[in-house]
Parts: structure tokens; sequence; C-alpha cells
């Protein structure tokens, strides 16, 4: 009989303006880890132990520079392996590479668990260089209906054009309360795209499409945003101004 190789697919490469000491601590200290990983809910702080601290296995594997500076990383028994490489004394290279063992969600047009770890590595890198040591709390509207070419859920809510503009654009968008929005565009892939915001507060919003050749007849659409030292006063406001976006609770 012959075993198939699994081979690793480097689905993350991306530059963080942190050095790598802090970018590890991010990744292995589970009050770190919160500000970046998933979003709010009951669940979250066991799930994070679990990935970070029981199921993960840290390794140093060989080293740069001089002095040494070792080159870390985190490997999971399903293949997921995350490298954290020092690049200079305020930057550091972090990657994300994963195997297809047909045990998750792929459909052979999405990849569930790709898309999650590409959000999670911005929502990582925007901690890190827009609000280090900072707390965050979250708002998530999940699996939206995107609507039909008529009526697209991302057009009503504004943002029709985001994917037009450079990395770095100016964003700008109406929600449908007629309050304005602003933002810069701070990453984007196929299936994904993250928008810098201005106003209230400095947040990050992720927006994950899943297209209707997955989830037919429209497809979905997910919306993560990050907020960093908002008080409860300010959360409240966001979260109102959220709600008549997306039409959806706080997740």
């Amino acid at each position: 009989m012959t075993t198939m190789r699994l081979e690793h697919r480097q689905i993350v490469s991306i530059d963080i303006k942190a050095d790598a000491a802090t970018v590890w601590e991010h990744l292995r200290e589970p009050a770190k880890v919160r500000r970046w990983f998933g979003w709010d809910y009951d669940g979250l702080d066991a799930e994070i132990r679990q990935i970070f601290v029981d199921e993960a296995r840290a390794a140093e594997t060989s080293a740069v520079d001089e002095p040494a500076q070792p080159v870390r990383s985190l490997t999971w028994k399903h293949g997921d392996l995350i490298t954290v490489t020092p690049v200079d004394e305020g930057r550091s290279h972090l990657t994300i590479a994963r195997q297809h063992d047909g045990l998750h969600r792929y459909d052979g047009v999405r990849d569930e668990m790709d898309e999650g770890w590409i959000a999670f590595a911005q929502q990582l890198r925007f901690a890190l260089e827009r609000h280090p040591g900072q707390d965050r709390r979250t708002l998530r509207a999940e699996e939206l209906d995107a609507g039909g070419p008529q009526d697209r859920l991302l057009d009503r809510a504004g943002l029709h054009g985001v994917r037009g503009i450079p990395l770095g654009g100016h964003v700008e968008a109406r929600r449908p309360d007629g309050s304005p929005l602003g933002g810069t565009l701070w990453h984007r892939t196929e299936f994904q795209v993250g928008i810098q915001l201005h106003g209230l507060t400095e947040a990050l919003l992720v927006i994950e499409e899943t297209p209707a050749a997955s989830r037919p007849p429209h497809g979905l659409v997910t919306a993560t945003l990050s907020l960093y030292g908002a008080d409860d006063a300010l959360v409240a406001e966001v979260e109102r101004r959220w709600s008549t976006w997306w039409g959806a609770r706080r997740g």
C-alpha cells in the first residue's frame, strides 16, 4: 500500500512591526492570544487554552543573525504550523502553513480553516502594530445571506467598491442609518478584506465572503470587528451602530 505524503501549503506570510519575542508571547500567553484570536464568546478562553497551551508543540528550530535569535514555531498534530522569524530589532516575519488531511471543511472552492488563520494573522498584526498592550472587545455578524446580484449585502452596507481599492487606500462608506464610515484597506485576499476603521475608535473590520458555489444560492458574509481601548459606553455605541449596519447582535 502506498501512503500519500501530505505537503504543507503556506497560507500566510506577513511582516509584523513588532520584535519576534513579542509576537511569540502573543502566541503562547493566553491573555495575549485573546487580543487577536477568534472573537468574544463564552468558550473563547477554554478554546485558547486548548489550542495554544494543551495541543500546541513549541520548538526553536534554528538561529539567525548575531547575537543568535531563535526561529520559533508551533505545530499541531493535524499539521498546522506557525513560524516566527526575527527580521530586525523591531520587525518579525510570521508564516502559517497547513496540510489538507480530508478531515476539515474544505469544499474545493474555499477552505474555512485557511480563511480563519488568514483573518487571525491580520488581527494579530493589527493588535501589535496599532494597539500594543491593549485588550480587545469584538462584535460579530456571522454567515449572513450575501444577497442576489441586484441586492448584495455589501452594496447595502456601503462597501460595494471595497475590492477595487488598493492596499493602504482610503475607504469611504455610508451605513444604512446614514452615518459615514471611513478607513484604510488593511488586507485583501480572494475571500476576505480587512479595513482599518477611523471614527469613534480605531478598529479592524474583517469581512469574510463564502461564494455561492460553496453556499448556494447567494453565498454568505461574516463580519468581525476588533475594538481596543474601548470602555463600556463606547462599546455600547459601536454596538448600536453595528446592529443597524449588519442587522446582527453582538457575537
